[in-house]
């Protein structure tokens, strides 16, 4: 008797056919999420410990040292990260928390390293490599700085860590103390490049304590231009524990920065510096992608509530009109497979 494919082994291949298509694992592991959910009225953009925070439940965030490229280091010291998020429609907030028994907030002085954490979002459609992005896969990052969040109340300087140290004068400055200019003392930019050219590693003053960045791999490290940085960042260190807050708005004009939509998840990654371990740049601690869920925003409650639907209506007609007629060609394929079985059979 001639024998022929059973219908299990057609139901079989079609249904790899689907998940291949639609690149579904066969098995994985539930992923961490960070749910921002929606919430009326302003934001707590610079206290931690505002009432608001309540309504976001913790994420606790698994950290491991970077130790695929150099510079790194083996044993990074902050080994979690717990983040909350909230949004109103119009902004996003982002408190992280660490522990960290050392206050760094100096980056003046041959061996001083400051604290750190940071933000990283994908800009690509799919999550690119989860440590700096790649060619390809850029990624937005928010980076917050210890010492610049102490600079924007006290500038810190070499006369800061040094006080007894005495300089004759400084050319073409104005200060009327030689060791303490600064350079907002020097009238003409030609002598302070750095300041000239946009680098905010010489700014004269902290309008934020978070540097917006985009990366494409390692070594691809670039700022935004001034009028690009666009987030907001406030720290503070208490009893041995780091809390910081990333703000920004849900939408940006700039080309390199991620936006957001209520009612929609996306992927960030964390890291973490620890000065007091001599961490700094390459050298600290990473997280893998963890998923970002933003609350949906009611009905009329904001002009952004208006825009999420229009872009939930535009990706349901554009992405998931196509994939249902895919589906149902594939079941269509799938029935043919059966009845053509059947037919084999019967002869």
């Amino acid at each position: 008797m001639r024998r022929h494919p059973d219908r299990t082994l057609f139901a079989a291949l079609a249904a790899a056919l689907v998940l291949t298509f639609f690149r579904v694992p066969v098995a994985s592991s539930q992923g961490l999420t960070l749910v921002a959910p929606y919430v009326e009225g302003e934001l707590p953009l610079d206290d931690p410990a505002a009432a608001a925070w309540a309504q976001a439940t913790p994420l606790s965030v698994p950290l491991s040292a970077q130790n695929v490229t150099r510079p790194m280091v083996l044993e990074a010291t902050v080994r979690t990260v717990s983040a909350r998020a909230l949004h109103n429609g119009t902004e996003l907030a982002v408190l992280v928390e660490w522990d960290d028994p050392t206050q760094d907030d100096t980056a003046v002085g041959v061996e001083a390293f400051r604290d750190a954490v940071a933000l990283q979002f994908p800009l690509a459609a799919g999550p690119p490599f989860f440590c700096m992005g790649q060619v390809g896969g850029n990624v937005n990052i928010w980076h917050w700085k210890a010492d610049w969040e102490a600079e924007r109340t006290a500038r810190s300087d070499v006369d800061s860590v040094y006080p007894n140290m005495y300089v004759d004068q400084y050319p073409f400055a104005a200060g009327d103390e030689p060791v303490a200019v600064a350079p907002a003392d020097y009238s003409d930019p030609n002598y302070l490049p750095a300041l000239a050219v946009g680098n905010l590693l010489a700014a004269a003053e902290r309008r934020s304590s978070v540097e917006d960045l985009v990366a494409g791999g390692f070594g691809t490290l670039t700022p935004e231009p001034p009028e690009g940085q666009n987030v907001a960042g406030f720290g503070r260190w208490s009893d041995g524990r780091w809390q910081v807050i990333f703000t920004r708005t849900l939408r940006s004009p700039e080309a390199e920065d991620v936006s957001f939509a209520g009612g929609r998840v996306y992927s960030v990654a964390f890291a973490a510096w620890d000065g007091s371990n001599g961490e700094r740049n390459g050298q600290k601690s990473t997280s893998q992608w963890v998923g970002l869920q933003l609350g949906a925003v009611p009905a009329g409650a904001q002009p952004e509530a208006a825009e999420a639907r229009g872009l939930f209506n535009e990706g349901f007609y554009w992405v998931a009109l196509p994939s249902i007629a895919v589906i149902l060609l594939i079941l269509g394929l799938i029935g043919v497979m059966i009845l053509a079985s059947r037919w084999l059979e019967e002869k």
